[in-house]
């Protein structure tokens, strides 16, 4: 199989970024996207190109870094996959395939295809964690949890933050970030003594981070590689409020 690419290449935040054009040739099927990244970079520092750069860490859909666009969607054109898990038999030989960085204010361009998403670690750092004693492991399983809740906070907690959810929405919106990392801990017994703070401080910590309000267009959870739902939205939405009304 072989490809061409058109990659944006931007050599940092401050450069103006353009479109170039790229060959991949002797492309599996089988070979991942990153794979097929890793062999048109390998050809190029065989010429003495420089190689595009991409985020990647654990390429199994566990670390949220690899996220970008492809043909104007985010991880791709499959559902439920990041970019990792995206493999080459998904395109028709032949095909041009368009590359681009997250396009968010909140996600400053790094270089090429990697974008700063320390917003989301900032917003973390606010409020998505338990403080509170809790006690061990021993401790923690003698609460019990009713399945239904402890699912849907498993649920929740799938989320990698690999930032598909801002990248897809009109409005650059972190609601379904924020409304998943809030959802993980306000449905257990462990994170319920820090609710009220925790939501308030999160918010407040998307706002400065200048992420846009959501308007609830579902293209968040359209992309989202978890498949996380809108639901957790009205949830944070409901927890929000009622830590106001306190």
């Amino acid at each position: 199989m072989q490809f061409t690419l058109k990659v944006w290449r931007q050599h940092d935040r401050q450069a103006e970024g353009k479109f170039v054009e790229y060959k991949a040739t002797d492309i599996t099927p089988d070979m991942s996207f990153l794979e097929m990244l890793d062999a048109v970079n390998l050809d190029l520092a065989r010429n003495g190109e420089e190689t595009i750069a991409f985020d990647h860490d654990c390429r199994e859909g566990i670390c949220g870094s690899c996220g970008m666009y492809i043909n104007g969607r985010a991880h791709g054109p499959l559902r439920g996959v990041a970019t990792c898990q995206l493999y080459m038999r998904s395109f028709k030989d032949g095909n041009t395939i368009v590359l681009e960085p997250w396009r968010a204010k909140a996600f400053p361009v790094i270089k090429d295809l990697v974008v700063d998403r320390s917003a989301f670690d900032r917003i973390i750092q606010a409020g998505g964690y338990v403080s509170v004693d809790t006690g061990g492991v021993p401790d923690a399983n003698t609460i019990p949890v009713p399945k239904p809740i402890a699912e849907e906070a498993f649920d929740a907690a799938a989320c990698i933050g690999c930032g598909a959810c801002v990248a897809a929405c009109k409005n650059s919106s972190a609601m379904l970030f924020v409304a998943a990392k809030v959802s993980q801990l306000a449905l257990l017994p462990q994170g319920q003594p820090e609710q009220k703070a925790r939501v308030e401080r999160m918010i407040a910590q998307m706002d400065e981070e200048e992420f846009g309000g959501c308007s609830n267009t579902y293209a968040c959870e359209a992309e989202c590689p978890k498949e996380i739902s809108v639901s957790h939205i009205a949830r944070l939405n409901r927890e929000f409020l009622k830590a106001r009304l306190k």
